[in-house]
């Protein structure tokens, strides 16, 4: 749910800034529940995963990675190292590479005062609590970049949540596709309401 909820504001952030997400270069930081689960579903609307990485390191292919592929490799090894079809990347430099969406899936404090400036990606949804540092996000809203906060990237695991609060409540249950289908809308009213509040205040979308 977590992941569903950062593909969807990703789409509309794209829409927004007229990138087209089908063919798109999207980096993932964190290869866990969060971050496997948005390259897949990435993927699956037609961006290229271009880079991943867990705690032992990333791996890059600029062609694009196949994730159903690099998860089984990841399943029977329990680690990205020795993935053949690409090549060793550090998390470092993984944050810093050429792509239109990145996303930091892994630990807090990841993009850092430090670091800001040689940020590329267009677009960050931080599907990971805290990954940007409050000066970082100072830093990348003065460069053009849009960072997508946390507390409105990764919503969709309590919004899931409440979904199934709801449910219990009424005793009706819902199906995959239909939960699926509620947390979009609610997903992309949350990112159209902050984006306008951003927009009228000409600020960044965490404010400030």
């Amino acid at each position: 749910a977590t992941a569903r909820g950062v593909q969807f504001v990703t789409r509309e952030a794209c829409r927004e800034k007229k990138i087209a997400l089908k063919g798109a270069k999207v980096v993932v930081q964190g290869f866990g529940n969060a971050g496997s689960v948005a390259a897949r579903l990435m993927g699956e609307d037609g961006a290229s995963v271009i880079a991943v990485s867990d705690s032992s390191g990333g791996i890059i292919n600029p062609k694009g990675l196949d994730i159903t592929a690099v998860q089984a490799h990841k399943d029977s090894t329990g680690t990205l190292r020795g993935y053949r079809e690409a090549q060793p990347i550090s998390n470092e430099k993984l944050l810093e590479l050429e792509c239109d969406v990145l996303v930091p899936a892994a630990l807090e404090n990841q993009i850092t005062e430090e670091n800001a400036a040689r940020i590329r990606a267009r677009i960050v949804a931080e599907a990971a609590n805290g990954p940007t540092t409050p000066l970082a996000d100072d830093v990348l809203f003065k460069r053009g970049r849009t960072v997508i906060p946390d507390i409105l990237a990764n919503a969709g695991g309590v919004t899931v949540s409440y979904f199934e609060w709801v449910q219990d409540f009424s005793s009706f249950f819902w199906d995959e596709d239909e939960v699926d289908r509620r947390l979009e809308v609610y997903m992309k009213r949350a990112y159209t309401s902050v984006a306008a509040t951003a927009a009228k205040h000409k600020c960044s979308l965490r404010g400030g």
